[in-house]
């Protein structure tokens, strides 16, 4: 299993608090709200516990509660705290939902599939929620736009190595469309490099990862954690199987070659 892959994925979205046309929905509610995004999921469902009550909310409450107790298995890896957000989300009418609430259910039905290391059907599920980009905003796109790579990496590591290519040819044509639309995205610079070489391309991956060294800086605030992921696969995975590959071609010595030739990279493009 490739361990260095495993990042921390920061699953909670921002539950937005719906616009002007849905500004009357109950005080109690709009609380849950903000006590989710907060942080503070005990107090979300104490809130969203007392807005449920009120029939007009109530499928908005359970959604509320159900990615609160996500959240809450995340911190505590309670068992029950995953079951009862499942039941939650189960229990939600969809129809009774606004549109961004019912973005927020499929994110959330997607989190609950994450978390029980059901990755497949979960990346199915973000790939939908990736689709309602008039709906999230941009920096939930670019979380979950990770969470989709990362679980499509978790399934692709179950399969044998020969079952592997076509997952990652899929997130590989998914980056590069989304590096031609915004070449500032942190997971598509990261996640082309990965994806290039889990269909064996050793070469295009080296030169995607010099690449997304010289673009991280197009975000500042992305820059430093971006760099640390390219670090982290060039120098525990890239390094050590490009060398094998080169090294009946071009020397024994390939392993040094390559640290020295990313150094470079890195010298030059601080």
């Amino acid at each position: 299993m490739r361990t260095y892959l495993v990042r921390a994925v920061v699953l909670a979205v921002v539950i937005v608090v719906p616009a002007v046309v849905e500004a009357a929905e109950s005080a109690a509610l709009a609380r849950s709200r903000s006590l989710y995004n907060a942080g503070d999921y005990e107090g979300a469902i104490d809130a969203a516990s007392v807005a449920r009550r009120d029939a007009e909310w109530a499928d908005a409450a359970v959604l509320v509660i159900a990615r609160a107790r996500l959240e809450r298995y995340r911190q505590n890896r309670s068992a029950s705290e995953l079951a009862e957000a499942r039941e939650a989300l189960q229990s939600v009418r969809s129809a009774s939902l606004s549109p961004r609430d019912q973005v927020d259910l499929l994110i959330g039905l997607g989190q609950a599939l994450f978390l029980a290391e059901v990755y497949g059907p979960a990346a199915e599920l973000f790939d939908t929620g990736l689709d309602k980009t008039l709906l999230i905003t941009a920096r939930d796109r670019t979380n979950l736009l990770d969470w989709w790579a990362t679980a499509l990496d978790f399934e692709a590591q179950k399969l044998p190595n020969d079952r592997r290519a076509p997952v990652y040819q899929r997130i590989a044509d998914r980056m590069n469309l989304e590096l031609r639309e915004d070449p500032t995205s942190a997971p598509a610079n990261y996640w082309q490099v990965v994806a290039a070489r889990g269909v064996g391309d050793l070469d295009r991956a080296w030169s995607t990862a010099i690449a997304a060294w010289v673009r991280s800086t197009l975000d500042p605030a992305a820059t430093a954690q971006l760099r640390v992921d390219l670090d982290r696969v060039v120098e525990q995975a890239l390094i050590p199987e490009r060398a094998r590959s080169n090294a009946a071609r071009e020397g024994p010595d390939q392993v040094e070659t390559l640290r020295a030739e990313w150094a470079l990279v890195k010298q030059n493009w601080k």
